[in-house]
């Protein structure tokens, strides 16, 4: 017992991950002051799309793929033939991810911004921060859950068969689910074929990249130099992605942000308000069904926390880079490391209430 606890309490996130929150909040800043500061800079950067109209922002697109494709290297498709031994729960994950999240968080923020905020946030500001916490809600998490699930003890390989199964199924239902939501939460419109060139864009093209460089690098490599020296060394590449894109987000925004920092903070109650709702539903149905504690963990930590990186790219190609639908899915970001982190603080301190693993 004492060897188990020690090993406990070695696990933790490493400097970026740590401090996520205090590096966005320092990426806003600068961005802002960039925006303010420089704004002709800005300017040329912002006319830089794929084509007129398509509000695919080139740099922006080019950090996302960065960002992203290392994240899908890490996805291994071949461990979702394992599901059939112990399906309950990954149904329970996947109920919560695409039955339950995105309609509670469209219902969640409808409320809010159009009834319990109106007082402070005017219509069509409110229809854009309700469409971008749709869009972060119907993103779940791919990247993070496995950082999550260590910090919990999670079982990897069935947080790994969670992951892939939710990123095949959001190239499915996440551009329908999301047109759909916003349509009927919001005034807004949404073009399907924005909607459909955003999830080709910013999911089809990273998830393939990904999947083949994982598996040309296996073969050529081997899979241990890939999983212990090249994804290791592929984690800067990301964490500077994510960086420079939050810094053009809120140069592009910072007029707007300038104006609206009680709206940034008023963004941040429906997100925390759906985030333990569906972490709480998941672990409780998890206990119901008698699910294990090293899948129940990872899965209510999948169905809290979102694919930000996807979510923010979205909320750009569809309302532009500085739109309160972005500004929603950033505000996503800015509080997802903390939130998540009392997520696993509760899940570790109440695992007794699970059966003990199975053998295997």
């Amino acid at each position: 017992m004492k060897a188990i606890a020690i090993e406990q309490t070695e696990k933790k996130l490493n400097s970026f991950e740590r401090y996520l929150s205090m590096w966005v909040g320092a990426c806003m800043l600068t961005g802002i002051l960039l925006g303010k500061l420089i704004p002709g800079l800005t300017d040329t950067l912002r006319r830089f799309e794929f084509g007129r109209g398509s509000q695919i922002n080139v740099p922006i697109a080019i950090l996302i793929w960065l960002m992203i494709t290392p994240m899908m290297m890490r996805v291994d498709f071949t461990s979702i033939r394992n599901v059939g031994k112990r399906p309950r729960g990954l149904l329970i994950t996947l109920f919560v991810n695409w039955l339950v999240k995105p309609f509670s968080m469209a219902l969640v923020a409808w409320i809010f911004f159009r009834h319990m905020f109106a007082a402070w946030i005017g219509t069509p500001d409110a229809d854009q921060y309700i469409a971008g916490c749709i869009i972060l809600a119907a993103a779940p998490c791919t990247a993070m859950v496995f950082v999550w699930s260590y910090l919990t003890d999670g079982d990897p390989a069935y947080t790994l068969v969670q992951v892939s199964v939710n990123d095949l199924i959001m190239l499915f239902l996440f551009a329908p689910i999301v047109r759909f939501l916003v349509s009927g939460a919001s005034s807004l419109s949404v073009p399907f074929i924005v909607l459909l060139y955003s999830v080709i864009t910013f999911i089809v093209i990273p998830l393939s990249a990904g999947t083949l460089l994982r598996r040309w690098l296996i073969r050529n490599r081997g899979k241990e130099w890939f999983e212990q020296t090249l994804l290791p060394k592929s984690a800067p590449v990301t964490i500077l992605a994510l960086l420079a894109t939050l810094v053009l987000i809120f140069s592009f925004q910072a007029d707007n942000i300038t104006g609206k920092f009680l709206h940034v903070l008023l963004i941040a109650v429906p997100i925390l308000v759906q985030v333990y709702f569906n972490s709480s539903l998941t672990y409780g149905l998890m206990r119901i069904f008698h699910v294990e504690y090293v899948v129940a963990a990872p899965g209510a930590l999948i169905g809290a926390s979102n694919f930000f990186e996807l979510a923010v790219a979205t909320a750009i190609a569809l309302f532009g880079p500085d739109s309160g639908a972005a500004l929603a899915t950033v505000v996503g970001v800015l509080i997802e490391v903390p939130v998540m982190l009392s997520v696993c603080g509760i899940c570790n301190r109440t695992r007794h209430w699970f059966p003990a693993r199975a053998a295997p």
